[in-house]
């Protein structure tokens, strides 16, 4: 299995490893998990932006007063 050296301060391993002894984890184990979460929530809020896209101008047409002032057609910008 691939593995990855990674290097930090004196005082940056000492945040580490408390924020994984709070979370009861080894330091092996909470590095390789805050990657996962990392990719998982990027991935989550790529799927989140392109469905708000999808459903943008459904809702600016049922949400008039909400479309910001910049996108209004016609609209002077304030």
């Amino acid at each position: 299995m691939p593995s990855l050296n990674v290097s930090f301060t004196e005082e940056e391993l000492d945040g580490v490893r408390a924020a994984a002894a709070a979370e009861g984890k080894s330091l092996k184990q909470y590095l390789h998990d805050l990657g996962v979460r990392e990719m998982q929530r990027g991935r989550f809020v790529a799927g989140a932006s392109a469905w708000a896209e999808r459903l943008r101008g459904e809702f600016d047409d049922a949400f008039p007063e909400e479309v910001p002032p910049s996108e209004r057609g016609g609209a002077a910008a304030a």
